[in-house]
């Protein structure tokens, strides 16, 4: 069952969370540290994602539909799962949001 939960969680949250992050920031062509910091981010709160879905399913399933339909960015639950990330995040932020040209 542990797994499947975890499966769902990597599947609605955490693949969603690295698309937005690594992959954009990579395509951009960021800086190495910003895309390290991010990714080094990301995998400590895909660890923390899954430990509380697994005790507090209602987050899991309230946070997938906000990510999913878009009214939580994925970056903003990085940042509320691992708030230590506020710094790399912001430091991204700029690469994130511009418009491919």
């Amino acid at each position: 069952m542990d797994s499947i939960i975890a499966a769902l969680v990597s599947f609605l949250l955490i693949d969603p969370l690295k698309a937005e992050t690594a992959d954009k920031l990579a395509a951009a062509r960021a800086p190495q540290t910003v895309v390290a910091e991010m990714s080094a981010c990301t995998r400590s709160a895909a660890l923390r994602i899954v430990e509380r879905a697994s005790t507090d399913p209602w987050w899991a399933v309230s946070n997938s539909v906000h990510v999913w339909v878009g009214t939580k960015a994925p970056k903003t639950l990085l940042v509320e799962v691992q708030p230590s990330c506020a710094g790399a995040v912001a430091a991204a932020r700029p690469i994130l949001t511009q418009r491919a040209a």
